[in-house]
């Protein structure tokens, strides 16, 4: 399993002749991506001696790009350490070259807070996330997903890449929160990440996690934050019904960016996942993997949750402007009519059409009495949710 497998987004990119800011979290593969384009020049800021060498001269870039011929294609990696020399590929844009520059980032928040000049209207804004399942072929094996996630250098890797999970935590911890001073007492955020960990995909309830963490609720709500804006998290606000009497939980969802983190954190990517988790994992997974489609084919899809007080609860639901799509997953091979109560009561809450799918591990697709449809996993993924974007 040491193949490199083919990227969705690197056939974008082979194809495109437009400038890119690519942002994605550590590991996830931007540099390796980038690489494979052949640039003229790669400038590497996650390297400490190259970052300082731009840091302190950040003019330097101009001189280098003058002196590349024609129409060369320039990387610049982790591009929020040196915010400034986004001024220089603007300035180089404007002058109307021809060349072409890919920058990668891993800390949408350290541009923000760094005022950087993003380049509107020049570049365009693309992410890159763990392997999806569509990228993996036929190395994909749901079991190790479940337990190891789907970083590329650790899936790839079935020698060294428990060891690569057991040490990201904490090189983010210290390369991307102590070095970039995004926070100034990371034993807190340490204790605090253990609770996200385990909170993954959960309804959140920041007072009850305020308490059990013994840290502040608006500093936990500060770490969640940081958590999204260093791209290690999705948000899943609750979904707006508009409905009179319906009772819906204003509570986000949030979920790590990849299994293989969330579980190294709780110290259990080393040994196969429990059979009371896996059905937790799989949903964990499958929301991920939607939530993965979504940005990787750039749609303008928005994804919610939905629970109401009354404790119904639809595992992901996706406005695609056109129609809502509400899904529930399930890791059995069966489907009973218990389960298809959070599907029904979001279909009665809303006044749009709502497609209600349920996704299982059977092998064949089955319809409900009310429209419901149960489809088989690799169904939902390879020809369903491709046919409706």
């Amino acid at each position: 399993m040491t193949c490199m497998l083919a990227r969705t987004l690197g056939e974008r990119l082979r194809a495109s002749k437009k400038s890119v800011l690519l942002l994605g979290a550590r590991q996830v593969g931007k540099s390796t991506l980038t690489r494979a384009l052949s640039p003229d020049l790669v400038v590497n800021l996650a390297d400490e001696a190259i970052y300082l060498g731009y840091a302190k001269d950040p003019s330097r870039l101009r001189r280098e790009i003058a002196a590349l011929a024609k129409s060369s294609l320039v990387v610049l990696d982790e591009i929020q350490r040196v915010p400034a020399l986004l001024n220089t590929v603007q300035a180089v844009m404007d002058e109307g070259t021809r060349h072409r520059f890919i920058l990668t980032g891993s800390s949408a928040r350290k541009l923000k807070r760094g005022g950087a000049n993003l380049l509107p209207g020049r570049i365009v804004l693309e992410h890159l996330d763990p392997l999806s399942v569509w990228e993996m072929g036929d190395a994909f094996d749901l079991d190790r997903v479940l337990q190891i996630g789907s970083l590329p250098g650790i899936y790839l890797d079935p020698i060294s890449g428990a060891d690569v999970l057991d040490t990201y935590a904490t090189v983010y911890l210290r390369e991307e929160v102590r070095a970039e001073s995004i926070i100034r007492d990371v034993g807190t955020y340490a204790r605090f990440l253990d609770v996200a960990a385990l909170s993954s995909n959960d309804w959140i309830n920041y007072s009850k996690l305020a308490s059990d963490t013994e840290i502040a609720k608006e500093t936990v709500r500060r770490f969640f934050q940081i958590l999204e804006d260093t791209l290690l998290a999705f948000r899943l606000p609750p979904f707006a019904t508009g409905h009179p009497t319906r009772r819906v939980s204003q509570r986000d969802r949030i979920l790590l960016f990849d299994l293989g983190v969330r579980n190294a954190l709780l110290g259990l990517h080393r040994h196969p996942v429990a059979p009371t988790e896996k059905g937790r994992l799989f949903e964990h997974w499958l929301v991920l993997q939607c939530l993965y489609f979504i940005r990787s084919h750039r749609l303008p899809w928005r994804a919610f949750g939905y629970r109401t007080d009354a404790g119904a609860e639809v595992d992901l639901v996706v406005d695609t402007g056109k129609t809502l799509l509400a899904v529930e997953c399930k890791l059995g091979r069966s489907v009973t009519g218990a389960q298809l109560r959070g599907l029904a009561s979001f279909a009665t809450a809303v006044s749009r059409p709502v497609r209600k799918v349920i996704v299982f591990q059977g092998e064949r697709a089955q319809r409900f009495a009310g429209g419901t449809v149960a489809l088989p996993l690799r169904e939902f993924l390879f020809d369903f949710l491709p046919d409706l974007a």
